[in-house]
């Protein structure tokens, strides 16, 4: 496991309990298959540090994606919804 997350063949530290490279990570996470893109995303937003998941989505990414994710944030949810709202409040994002 690796917090470089530059290394394609390492495994990212908060993917710590699968068997995923993150060039692989970045492979599905642009993929088709969009059950993996969320079941992904959603365990990146809740195991990684925040300034670490924009090395592989936009904040555009994560507030489309919110609403079917939410529920498997964890701890985490609050963070991601008040820094999504806070981000469409201030003009950042579009509502």
């Amino acid at each position: 496991m690796t917090i470089d997350l530059d290394r394609g063949d390492a495994r990212p530290y908060f993917l710590w309990d699968e068997d995923v490279s993150i060039a692989e990570l970045r492979e599905r996470l642009a993929g088709s298959d969009k059950k993996e893109r969320m079941r992904l995303l959603a365990k990146m937003l809740r195991e990684a540090r925040d300034l670490d998941v924009w090395k592989f989505v936009t904040p555009r990414e994560v507030a489309e994606a919110l609403p079917a994710i939410v529920g498997r944030l964890g701890r985490r949810r609050r963070f991601w919804e008040f820094l999504i709202q806070g981000w469409r409040e201030d003009g950042i994002l579009a509502n």
